[in-house]
């Protein structure tokens, strides 16, 4: 279910951003200092935080070799568009990997150290920031094309 649910809004926040008009298809285009690129680089950085960075499955070699993933997030280099994309897509690849055959109650150190956390309670965290940010993809899509949200 919980797999179910953050799916769900993966492909929603994507659904919200792709196809919007305008300079660069508005994947760029700020309100209010928010962009929808922004939020997508914003939410591969909540998977990679949560899924990986705190899993004890992966070593800091591991996450340290996607710097490339990382620069075209933000737009550096020649990737464009479909490389932000790509680079997105593979944030998401590696964290259903590192969640794939584990049981929602392993748990793990938080980011500051200071409590356990289950991988249960990584789900509930990633749906509620996916949550939020759809809704501001919504108020960001409206404003720029005048595309209302679902």
């Amino acid at each position: 279910m919980l797999d179910g649910f953050l799916e769900f809004y993966r492909l929603t926040l994507l659904h919200k951003c792709a196809g919007s008009r305008g300079a660069n298809g508005g994947a760029q285009r700020r309100t209010s200092g928010l962009s929808l690129l922004g939020l997508i680089r914003h939410m591969a950085g909540v998977e990679r935080v949560w899924f990986e960075a705190d899993s004890p499955s992966k070593s800091q070699a591991d996450l340290l070799d996607r710097g490339e993933s990382r620069r075209r997030l933000r737009g550096r280099g020649r990737s464009g568009r479909a490389g932000r994309s790509r680079a997105y897509q593979r944030e998401l690849d590696l964290a259903r990997e590192t969640a794939a055959g584990r049981s929602l109650d392993d748990t793990f150190r938080s980011r500051n150290g200071d409590e356990d956390i289950s991988l249960r309670w990584v789900y509930l965290h990633v749906i509620e920031e996916y949550a939020r940010h759809s809704g501001h993809a919504d108020l960001i899509r409206e404003r720029i094309d005048g595309a209302k949200g679902e």
